[in-house]
């Protein structure tokens, strides 16, 4: 029988693989992201543009989640994790290390493209100078948005922030609804295509106004990149500091309106079949339409479950809705 020594030591590093899974999927996420940005930007168009920006961000999602869901689930994003946890559909203990493992992902991996791109990046500074905008009367923004969102001169903060959390809702719903085998059954080998191409959905339809990040950590991490690599404190006290915090703060209020929504509406509650002498434990059922119940008792071997026009026969058990 294993100790506890090691039954501590298999969860430490489970959480460990975990953390590592969470840090190369963002990573992925956020160095193919980024990237395709910076390719369109600084090659004036010549080689992409905001479609294949679109399809950067959905390829990047994509594979991130492919290579890190076996090992943690491949959350890749704060806003998923905090909702997820709110759902009781994740373990709070695991938040703090999921975080950390994602904004550091994406810190290295914004880092990771300044340093691909310094040399082209160079070539747009002005008066020695970085700059978020070449000059005020431009609507696009400088070299400083390879990396971070910044909106055009019409966009207002409420359009930003709603379009922000409005995105994020419906990614987080999708999410839900693709990952839950009880709702969609959803084969996993198809699940990280799906999400990304919800993500390449929402850039499709949005974004314009000032980006769409839907995730914190893609956002505030490179932020600080470019802060401390040479563009400075502006990029966080643009338009007098009212306008990174929509991409902290509309996330995680997406996300969980998004992961509310599902429960709320979409979501079909477990049903456990207990046996009544309660000699063996409870089975998850939930579309029990053709389940069948193996809960032996004193009288049988089995309990069979059918279901029969506008009621439901239980034979030898009870059904109770999990809390």
């Amino acid at each position: 029988m294993p100790s506890k020594g090691d039954k501590n030591c298999r969860l430490s590093s489970t959480l460990v693989r975990a953390a590592l899974a969470e840090f190369i999927g963002t990573y992925i996420l956020v160095v193919i992201g980024n990237g395709s940005v910076a390719q369109s930007q600084l090659t004036n168009g010549k080689q992409g543009d905001y479609f294949t920006i679109n399809w950067g961000w959905a390829l990047g999602c994509s594979l991130g989640i492919l290579i890190s869901a076996e090992a943690s689930g491949g959350h890749l994003n704060p806003a998923v994790t905090l909702a997820l946890a709110v759902a009781k559909d994740f373990p709070w203990k695991r938040l703090p290390v999921y975080w950390l493992a994602q904004y550091f992902g994406a810190l290295v991996a914004s880092g990771s493209v300044l340093g691909v791109y310094y040399e082209a990046i160079l070539l747009g500074k002005r008066d020695g100078k970085f700059r978020i905008n070449a000059n005020s009367s431009e609507p696009e923004p400088g070299s400083a948005a390879i990396f971070a969102n910044y909106p055009t001169p019409y966009s207002s903060v409420v359009t930003g922030l709603v379009e922000e959390t409005l995105c994020t809702m419906i990614f987080m719903l999708i999410i839900c609804v693709v990952t839950n085998a009880k709702y969609s059954k959803v084969p996993s080998f198809l699940q990280p295509l799906y999400i990304g191409f919800t993500l390449l959905a929402m850039g499709v339809a949005y974004g314009s106004n000032g980006g769409y990040a839907l995730n914190p950590a893609r956002d505030l991490a490179p932020r600080l990149v470019t802060y401390f690599g040479g563009w400075g404190p502006r990029v966080f006290s643009f338009r007098g500091y009212n306008w990174f915090w929509i991409f902290l703060v509309g996330p995680h209020v997406g996300a969980l309106l998004g992961v509310g929504i599902f429960h709320a509406v979409f979501f079909l509650p477990e049903q456990r079949v207990v046996a009544f002498d309660r000699t063996d434990s409870q089975l998850p059922i939930v579309n029990y339409e053709y389940a069948m119940a193996n809960v032996p008792d004193n009288k049988s071997n089995a309990f069979k479950i059918t279901k029969q026009e506008s009621h439901e026969e239980y034979v030898g058990c009870r059904v109770v809705t999990a809390m």
